[in-house]
């Protein structure tokens, strides 16, 4: 176990990173370690926590934080490393080795450093101590004004750490490492003046004196234009003595003592004598310095981004060889009007790398850009609908989520109709019928339509002169020089015959050939004609060279019994995933392991083309190679499914901890629930959506495998537990998933599960105007919610029949609904749905012309302290605070309070926010910045959703 302030603020374990959660927890564990071993206040703790205004239940969201954050430790075996968090009377305490905590050791490092005698062993231990920072420290808390001091103080010490061992190389004479070291941090901190002056020594000393001038003039035109003050005493004196060739320019340190600590950092614009003194004349500012050109920001997420040729192909494929005669194919019928080109032949031929290999090779030649889709027609993890195509086809043809027809008919007429006028390639890859595709060809004459399939599609040839390119195994020489692209030309050269004879055993196929080469460059002692030879041998060499599939399995079984144990049972595992790509925390739940050791084993699978990286820890199986995983442990399915399921759930819960930290859990956890070895750790909200965003389609599979398993339990869970992606992306198609989570919940007769999932189906369908269909759904779901004692629940439901009944007209019954919940919530008590409770009444009371019992009501829900990770919340109340002033004829503070809420908003990212609280702006200040933000922010929405 170690705990990590040096960088983003964790707990490491040796199944990887505790899943601390929200930046508040985070926060609480970051203040405990600075004063580790120490107790530490419930006052201190607060002040971290919050800034000037704590909320009042304060007290209770860090017994709350500190709850869970021992629970993590305890799960984590903290007390055979000798941690522990106590209470003592009105604080805590984290007691802890010091050796555990990595700013200790920097700094125990740092205090070694300055007792070697020899500079070389100064150099390691100043070494040794920077190598613990990951990043700038104390990332990952909140920005409260004492941990910002605790960070500044440890990047100071960094800083002073780099300087020292810059003194050290120098006394070395290794100024060329020393310039090395210090120019990235001079980079970093361009108006650190001691950093500067250090750098141009370095330089200078290693014989770089243009380099080390230039710096000088570099550095005072930036403290020119920033601060409007002139270079230091020590910047100047370091400028001065290198133009007059002085062998040892200021900055540097007596050889003898290259450990010496560093003087204090002079913050620019601090009081300092040399400010005072006249510069030298030499180094006097011209009268108009010229001035740096500014930075531009980086663009906001939600702005569109500059115009530029769209391009959903996958990575090219690597050693392609041959096929000369099919791209000359291809790319005769692309010379065509409105070509259909049909790439059709056996699984595992090489069908994809062939239409990616054309694809890639001219891309001015589709100047509008490259559209592709895996249409799974011959895979098991079950094939995407024509809509689902068509709705990332238009979402990358610029089309906003909400302007997506939501008929298959409508969108296809859509898609023909934006690409009417473009040059774009359209690659529909493992296509399994004809009908599969008849509404996803693109409309305009210019475009090229590329489709994979292992069968003829001759529907397509009739309707829509498809042009076909069969595809056959590979001829002999085409399957050596594929082997010679991975073994190297000489091996091949050394025994032609037994490589041919090697080509013709696998058949042709590339896959079957690749496995082979794999196998053979893993082992150099190993003769072409020994590998030929234990092939020949194979008993199901018939079959093999036959049917396709037992070929593939023929390969596979031969590279499989080379494979560590380990390697193999994971890789027997990961054929039982219900999803299309896995990571190390996936394929350790399917196999009951851990991270480390699945991660450890799927590079060797990786190293025998076993697996598939499709990015940065994330692979893939090809659809032969999953079958054939699969057929190695037929029993290990239901064990497997289930793990990984779990892992789903464990993964969604810390996912929606982080995202929205002040919910309550949305359930208990399933019967038989198994705790994966390690949980994915996620540093905030925004990491917390990406990955529910990333994961969105193989959590949707994972449940559907959990229902036709009869996993009912754990099917509902896991898409309830995406409610943090649903709720912020409100209108992008969820309904059919949570239909599938509330068949779930009723087949299990679950009063509780059907409740919830009620809830949340309800909620959505009024964001999307299906007002009558929400109010159907949401009528029963209180009465499900007190039939299974969920007080919370109820609570829950009530605000959302309620929020469906002010829509239709019933205020009265409306706000009845939600001051019953206010008062389930006050008795649980559950400061999050009380909240939520006055926040929806807030609005139902302005509504209906109360705006004072609006303002008490939002002023309420602010005094329980919405989290600093909730902005959509405090936007919300803002806005409707704003309002309710205006309406109480308080119009300065309205304005105020509505122009609060829109910042927020905008800075959070939160556009539906903004565009409400600047809607309500609008209609009493129709100032021109007003006008423009409010253009912005429709944009933005319309652009993203």
């Amino acid at each position: 176990m170690e705990f990590r302030l040096l960088g983003t603020v964790c707990v490491d374990t040796l199944t990887g990173p505790l899943p601390l959660g929200p930046a508040k927890r985070r926060s609480l564990l970051a203040a405990l370690l600075l004063r580790a071993n120490t107790p530490v206040s419930m006052a201190w703790l607060t002040d971290c926590l919050w800034d000037d205004a704590p909320p009042l239940h304060a007290r209770t969201v860090i017994q709350g934080h500190v709850s869970r954050l021992r629970a993590l430790l305890i799960g984590a075996d903290a007390q055979a490393y000798g941690v522990e968090l106590a209470t003592l009377g009105d604080a805590y305490v984290l007691r802890a080795p010091e050796t555990l905590l990595d700013s200790q050791r920097f700094e125990e490092l740092l205090m070694l450093a300055r007792e070697q005698r020899s500079p070389a062993d100064s150099v390691l231990m100043l070494k040794e101590a920077l190598s613990l920072w990951q990043g700038p420290a104390l990332t990952g808390t909140y920005a409260s004004a004492p941990l910002q001091a605790a960070a500044h103080a440890l990047e100071e010490s960094r800083l002073a750490t780099v300087e020292q061992l810059a003194r050290a190389y120098a006394v070395l004479g290794e100024h060329h490492r020393a310039a090395a070291v210090l120019r990235a941090e001079a980079v970093a901190h361009p108006m650190r003046e001691t950093l500067a002056a250090a750098l141009m020594t370095a330089l200078y000393r290693s014989g770089r004196q243009s380099e080390a001038l230039d710096w000088f003039h570099r550095t005072r035109r930036l403290l020119a234009d920033e601060l409007g003050i002139d270079p230091g005493r020590e910047l100047a004196d370091a400028y001065a003595q290198i133009l007059r060739g002085d062998p040892d320019p200021a900055g540097d340190r007596s050889p003898s003592d290259p450990g010496q600590a560093p003087a204090a950092h002079r913050e620019p614009g601090a009081p300092d004598g040399a400010r005072t003194a006249p510069a030298p004349a030499d180094v006097a500012a011209p009268a108009a310095p010229p001035r740096f050109p500014r930075i531009p920001a980086q663009p906001h997420p939600g702005t569109p981004p500059h115009p530029h040729p769209i391009d959903l192909l996958p990575r090219a494929p690597r050693g392609f060889h041959g096929r000369g005669a099919e791209l000359t194919a291809i790319s005769r019928a692309a010379a065509g009007e409105a070509p259909v080109c049909l790439v059709t032949g056996p699984a595992g031929v090489g069908k994809t790398a062939l239409a990616l290999h054309w694809a890639r090779r001219s891309p001015a030649a589709f100047p509008d850009g490259r559209l592709y889709a895996d249409l799974r027609g011959f895979s098991d993890t079950g094939e995407p609908t024509p809509l689902e195509v068509l709705r990332e086809f238009l979402l990358a043809l610029g089309v906003a989520p909400r302007r997506i027809p939501e008929s298959v008919t409508g969108a296809a007429a859509l898609f023909r109709s934006l690409t009417d006028r473009l040059s774009l390639l359209v690659v529909l890859d493992n296509v399994r019928d004809s009908a599969q595709v008849g509404q996803l060809l693109p409309g305009g004459t210019d475009c090229v339509t590329l489709i994979t399939s292992r069968h003829r599609l001759e529907g397509l040839i009739a309707s829509d002169a498809a042009v076909p390119v069969p595809l056959d195994v590979l001829e002999p020489p085409d399957g050596t020089a594929l082997l010679a692209g991975v073994l190297g030309e000489e091996r091949v050269a050394a025994e032609p015959m037994a490589a041919r004879r090697l080509a013709e055993l696998c058949g042709g196929l590339p896959l079957a050939l690749r496995v082979t080469a794999a196998r053979l460059a893993g082992r150099p002692q190993w003769t072409l004609a020994g590998m030929a030879d234990e092939l020949a041998d194979e008993r199901s060499r018939l079959t093999y060279l036959a049917v396709e599939d037992t070929g593939v399995s023929a390969a596979l079984r031969l590279t499989v019994q080379q494979l560590p144990p380990d390697a193999v049972h994971h890789f027997a595992r990961l054929g039982h995933h219900p999803g299309s790509h896995f990571d190390p925390y996936t394929a350790a739940a399917l196999a009951g392991s851990d991270p480390v050791v699945a991660a450890a084993s799927l590079e060797r699978l990786a190293a025998a083309h076993l697996v598939t990286e499709a990015g940065p820890g994330r692979w893939i199986l090809h659809d032969l190679v999953r079958l054939y995983a699969r057929g190695l442990a037929p029993e290990a399915g239901a064990g497997a499914l289930t793990g990984v399921l779990d892992h789903y759930i464990a993964t969604a819960l810390a996912a929606a901890d982080t995202a929205e930290p002040g919910g309550e859990p949305c359930f208990v956890l399933p019967d038989g629930f198994h705790r994966p070895a390690a949980v994915r750790d996620f540093t905030d909200r925004a990491a917390a959506m990406d990955w529910l965003a990333a994961e969105r389609e193989d959590l949707t599979l994972a449940a559907a495998a959990a229902r036709s398993a009869g996993l009912e339990d754990r099917a509902w869970r896991i898409i309830l537990l995406q409610w943090p992606h649903v709720v912020w992306r409100s209108r992008d198609g969820w309904v059919p998933m949570l239909e599938l989570a509330l068949a779930a919940a009723a087949a299990r007769s679950d009063p509780y599960a059907e409740s919830r999932v009620r809830n949340l189906l309800g909620w959505v369908l009024s964001e999307e105007g299906r007002t009558a269909d929400a109010v159907a759904l949401l009528e029963p779901s209180p009465g499900l919610a007190r039939q299974a004692g969920d007080r919370l629940g109820e609570a829950t439901a009530l605000i959302n029949l309620a929020i469906v009944q002010a829509e239709q007209g019933g205020l009265d019954m409306a706000m009845e609904g939600c001051g019953q919940a206010l008062e389930l919530a006050r008795k649980e008590p559950d400061a999050h749905t009380e909240m939520l409770a006055l926040q929806h009444l807030a609005r139902m009371q302005l509504t209906a012309g109360r705006p004072q019992d609006a303002l008490d009501s939002a002023r309420t829900a602010f005094e329980l302290g919405p989290e600093h990770e909730e902005a959509a919340r405090r936007v919300l109340l803002t806005t409707v605070s704003g309002e309710a002033q205006l309406a109480l004829g308080a119009e300065d503070e309205g304005i105020l309070l509505l122009d609060l809420a829109a910042t927020e908003a905008e800075r959070a990212g939160y556009d539906v926010g903004a565009v409400r609280a600047l809607e309500a702006l609008l209609r009493v200040a129709a100032a021109p910045e007003y006008v423009r933000r409010y253009e912005e922010a429709v944009r933005r929405l319309a652009d993203e959703g």
